[in-house]
């Protein structure tokens, strides 16, 4: 089966780390944006960025899909934009991968795991110590027009709402010595994550 194509989700507004682009916060002298990159561009064929605004701010050699939907109605949004691309620009594609722009130490065998846990389902999403971490999906490409229906027709925007509807299933991975799906929202945080790049080093 050809590798998904990934899409990392930037079009939040930052609110608790004071505005502005969290993802371009240096973690170990580089932005946790391109640490995210770093980690989810060996397992894809193409890598885009979901971001509003303008593309330059970001420093990496990414595509961008804005958002099609008004009033920035959160991730779910950037989900169906990155579908909606990949079905116009990658026909060949069946799956794409969604990871936000805010996890640094995404695990290197993300897709494998994914792909691997489908059976018969058309989409799967991360879990770790039992936390749910569902924007950090595999979705098949022809779920866009029933995640459309859920956004536009009937005004849903929960992700967990979705992960029910599309029957993703959940796979697991361990939490310790550090959760992979570690996400950066506040100041204290990205001191937590500095904390477990120098006591993690194999990361």
């Amino acid at each position: 089966m050809a590798a998904p194509v990934g899409l990392i989700l930037a079009g939040g507004l930052s609110r608790r780390m004071g505005g502005g682009d969290k993802t371009l916060r240096l973690l170990g002298g580089q932005t946790i944006l391109a640490r995210v990159a770093e980690r989810v561009r060996p397992q894809v064929d193409h890598l885009l960025l979901n971001a509003n605004g303008p593309a330059e701010r970001f420093g990496l050699d990414l595509p961008v899909v804005p958002d099609t939907l008004p009033d920035a109605p959160g991730p779910l949004a950037g989900i169906l934009a990155g579908l909606d691309h990949i079905a116009t620009h990658f026909p060949q594609a069946h799956y794409m991968l969604s990871v936000p722009a805010d996890c640094p130490f995404l695990p290197v065998d993300l897709v494998a795991r994914l792909l691997s846990a489908l059976g018969t389902a058309r989409a799967a999403y991360a879990q770790s110590g039992g936390r749910v971490h569902p924007v950090i999906g595999l979705w098949e490409v022809s779920l866009r027009d029933e995640l459309r229906h859920l956004l536009v027709d009937e005004d849903i925007r929960r992700v967990d709402r979705w992960t029910t509807r599309s029957g993703a299933v959940a796979v697991e991975w361990s939490a310790e010595p550090y959760d992979p799906f570690f996400n950066v929202n506040t100041l204290s945080e990205l001191d937590e994550a500095e904390r477990i790049l120098i006591t993690q080093p194999e990361i």
